[in-house]
């Protein structure tokens, strides 16, 4: 891992949370706005590391290594524990979301069966509520459900070292199902390494970058770009609920300029969002100065939304160059 203060050793993300709680343990690597604004919890390298171990454990408990097991929590930190919870036992996360309320639990079933899933991991909040809703659904009813907020974080020192290779799957990816069945996709420890290097390179991310992210940690982009990239590269970020920036887009802004980011993104849609829904009193007490990456995939790019932005929000600081580095756009010296 050229070019990081990372042991060449390090070849699952297993040993990559290790490294850092052993060399950081009391830097915190996730910050989650509760409110979106100024309400926070977070989590340390250490404190992550114990919570992982802890759930580790108790699946270790109760399945084998090589276990499915579908992720259902809100955005949020418990989220994070609980996928590397399932990463530190050798267990297959699966991230998914949980169904709103009134919603078909189609898209759950069919990832269920495909996966092979026998356990999920939630929130005790969601577990009583998908037990009112699933009594009619076979799937919901043959899962082994385990709500990792009452989980002991003692057990932690039971954990055992799961014997993992650089191509052992790390987890399944599923397709959103908008158009289809959901389609899983088989990622190794060594996929993510992989990615996760090439994206520190060409974003330019240092460990004093400084990370802004409200994209739903069960998709690739949330996951991958807003959860383990700070790791890997060993800086903070700051975490917020995708519904939190929908319901007001300039919450995102306001969150790059009081913590200084230097690197956040999301879909072309998000950009137009807060040229649209953002007015020139707000914009007025933004600083986007040191905003020097700004990222922009999973959907088709208009370069007409990107020039809008930068128009707009020029008087901010932000500066735009338009050129597209992969999912990348924007990059400043």
């Amino acid at each position: 891992m050229s070019g990081l203060d990372i042991s060449d050793n390090i070849i699952t993300l297993v040993d990559l949370l290790r490294y850092r709680a052993d060399q950081s343990a009391d830097q915190i690597g996730y910050t989650f706005l509760v409110d979106g604004e100024l309400a926070t919890v977070s989590l340390t390298y250490g404190a992550l590391d114990q919570k992982a171990r802890a759930i580790a454990a108790y699946l270790q408990s109760v399945c084998p290594p090589g276990e499915r097991a579908v992720l259902l929590y809100q955005p949020g930190l418990e989220y994070i524990s609980a996928f590397f919870g399932c990463l530190y036992a050798g267990v297959i996360p699966v991230p998914a979301y949980p169904p709103r309320p009134n919603r078909s639990l189609d898209r759950l079933q069919a990832i269920l069966n495909n996966a092979g899933a026998k356990i999920a991991l939630t929130s005790e909040s969601i577990f009583a509520s998908l037990q009112r809703r699933g009594k009619d659904v076979p799937e919901l009813e043959q899962t082994a459900w385990i709500a990792t907020d009452l989980l002991d974080e003692n057990l932690a020192q039971d954990w055992q070292i799961p014997a993992l290779q650089p191509d052992t799957l790390a987890f399944l990816q599923y397709t959103s199902g908008s158009t289809a069945s959901p389609k899983g996709v088989m990622i190794s420890h060594q996929n993510l390494l992989h990615n996760l290097t090439a994206i520190h390179h060409y974003f330019e991310h240092t460990s004093a970058s400084q990370g802004v992210i409200w994209l739903p940690p069960y998709h690739d982009m949330g996951l991958i770009g807003g959860v383990l990239q700070p790791l890997f590269g060993g800086f903070p970020v700051i975490l917020m609920s995708p519904l939190l920036f929908l319901q007001r887009p300039i919450r995102w802004l306001e969150t790059i300029s009081r913590y200084q980011a230097t690197t956040s993104g999301g879909p072309n849609f998000a950009y137009d969002l807060c040229v649209r829904r953002t007015t020139p009193e707000q914009r007025a007490n933004l600083d986007l100065s040191r905003w020097g990456l700004a990222f922009n995939g999973a959907e088709p790019i208009h370069h007409e939304v990107l020039d809008r932005f930068t128009e707009t929000f020029a008087p901010t600081g932000f500066v735009g160059r338009h050129s597209i580095l992969a999912t990348a756009w924007q990059r400043r010296p």
